[in-house]
């Protein structure tokens, strides 16, 4: 398929003009991802592709050409590739509330099964950073949870959470840290979450955090730093949570500030 002759599709929640540049002069993978997009659709979740050969056949390219096209799909989450199986149209990516929701909370929204795999439960002497976060003294005790984050049993972000340990004493009795930290706090330890201060940015996950999740470290993520403060301003948590980029995305609801 050259690019000369690639006519694009038209569709209001996709870039402008397909993200066809005015002069029209396309690279010939994109104009195959483009058509692919549109396969996809029309296959469903779930579906397996064609076979490499028959579409380069169909969009007369070469593999290599077809493979960038398919890569990049697959980068986006909209296609998944299993070993020695093939590739497959991806489910819909999962969407969290940037807002005072628990992962919990937004998951069973969904109707997704949300779960933790604890990988470690520990005090840590808080550094500069974390002792201006939860507003605590240099070296004061903090209490960090280390979890991989799941729906349905996929492996899908990593969470570090990090609490005062002298303001919350007693939380290592009372929280089961396989379930959401949200709740015991609000429903055992009477903490009211008024607010957070939340900043996203796009990341590439270290060797370690890439094993955890079970992903290819090549796989943008999104990574999310959050700080929590109750009904008085006081600091609440300190929580890192980075999530697969080709099976998570984030709204949020914005409002005039008057």
């Amino acid at each position: 398929m050259p690019a000369s002759h690639f006519v694009p599709h038209y569709r209001a929640d996709g870039p402008v003009r397909a993200g066809i540049p005015e002069h029209g002069r396309v690279p010939r993978y994109y104009a195959v991802k483009t058509e692919l997009l549109w396969l996809v659709e029309a296959l469903g979740e779930g579906t397996a592709l064609p076979s490499e050969r028959e579409l380069a056949e169909r969009f007369s390219v070469s593999r290599v050409t077809l493979r960038q096209a398919v890569g990049e799909l697959v980068l986006e989450g909209k296609l998944q590739r299993r070993q020695g199986s093939g590739t497959y149209v991806a489910p819909p990516k999962l969407v969290q509330p940037l807002s005072l929701v628990s992962y919990t909370e937004g998951m069973r929204r969904q109707g997704v099964d949300p779960a933790r795999s604890v990988i470690s439960v520990e005090h840590l002497p808080a550094d500069d950073v974390l002792a201006r976060d939860l507003r605590i003294e240099r070296g004061a005790p903090a209490i960090h949870f280390e979890r991989v984050l799941l729906a349905d049993d996929e492996r899908v972000g990593l969470e570090s959470t990090y609490l005062s340990a002298d303001r919350f004493p007693t939380l290592l009795d009372a929280f089961d840290p396989t379930t959401s930290l949200y709740a015991c706090l609000t429903e055992k330890l009477d903490v009211t979450f008024e607010e957070a201060e939340e900043r996203v940015e796009t990341v590439l996950a270290t060797p370690r955090e890439a094993l955890l999740i079970g992903t290819n470290p090549a796989l943008p993520m999104l990574l999310l730093h959050r700080v929590s403060y109750d009904n008085v301003g006081e600091p609440i948590e300190r929580v890192r949570s980075l999530y697969r980029g080709d099976r998570f995305s984030f709204i949020a609801r914005l409002r005039a500030d008057h």
